[in-house]
């Protein structure tokens, strides 16, 4: 990592995803006008999606042109073959409640270095919120330092829990039904990434999925991590491209998540 210049990918990054948001936000304003196409039951996507991440993956390649870049939309870049560090993009995550005029949804920029997440974007705009984190120096919202919930215990209070069609339900649902036997409670908003930046903030005591992509996750999971919080180690075994069950959330009951989804802890 020496000599890698993380100082101005996080200054750019911070920049990049309130101009990407502010275009998002102007077409969630005028969603009437959206050409909505479905990619499958419960999966939408719209010309904001698309045209939010070529603005947010041209910027980077003119400034950045030695990264690589991973997004839902346009997929990887050829420079993905030996590239130390690669951007990893979900332009709007939330697609379904974006298009119902809900305010659950994000832009979600992170920033792999090397096989680790150093940085992480996501940008709410329609809930005025943008949660940054950097691996080891802190996570803010809106500029103050936040935190995962301290002390916590999984009766506390509310687990995200992400689902999607990849899962059947005869899987899904025992999963729910283990987290109300242990005394929690389940809480769901169409955004992964949202749900996790939410596990950063203190809100959400935790959050678990039984299959998530890069995109929709490693931002949030650079910010819960730099929040003091635990998550599993995702990227292992070609999480990257593949995805992976996931379990994040305070350190106290990140034990009982894991345990939920067969998930170990990212080390050091």
């Amino acid at each position: 990592m020496a000599n890698f210049d993380l100082d101005s990918r996080f200054a750019f990054g911070t920049r990049l995803v309130e101009e990407a948001s502010a275009l998002a936000l102007g077409y969630f304003q005028s969603l009437g006008t959206l050409t909505i196409k479905s990619k499958g039951p419960q999966d939408m996507a719209s010309e904001a999606d698309l045209n939010t991440e070529i603005l947010i993956r041209d910027r980077l390649r003119d400034a950045f042109p030695e990264d690589a870049f991973l997004g839902e939309e346009t997929g990887r870049t050829d420079a993905v073959e030996g590239a130390r560090g690669i951007w990893v993009v979900d332009p709007i995550d939330g697609t379904q409640p974006f298009v119902s005029n809900m305010p659950n949804w994000c832009v979600s920029i992170a920033f792999v270095l090397d096989g680790r997440t150093e940085l992480g974007f996501v940008a709410a705009p329609a809930r005025q919120e943008i949660f940054i984190g950097r691996r080891g120096q802190g996570a803010t919202l809106n500029g103050k330092p936040i935190h995962v919930r301290p002390n916590a215990k999984i009766t506390d209070g509310l687990t995200g829990m992400g689902h999607s069609a990849r899962i059947p339900p005869a899987k899904f649902l025992p999963i729910l039904e283990a987290l109300l036997n242990k005394g929690g409670m389940f809480f769901r908003n169409g955004s992964g990434a949202l749900m996790l930046c939410d596990v950063a903030a203190g809100r959400l005591l935790g959050y678990v999925e039984q299959h998530i992509n890069s995109w929709d996750c490693l931002a949030a999971l650079c910010i819960i991590e730099a929040a003091g919080g635990t998550v599993s180690d995702f990227l292992a075994h070609d999480g990257m491209w593949t995805g992976h069950p996931l379990a994040a959330g305070a350190p106290e009951i990140f034990p009982v998540l894991a345990d939920l989804v067969g998930v170990s802890a990212l080390k050091g």
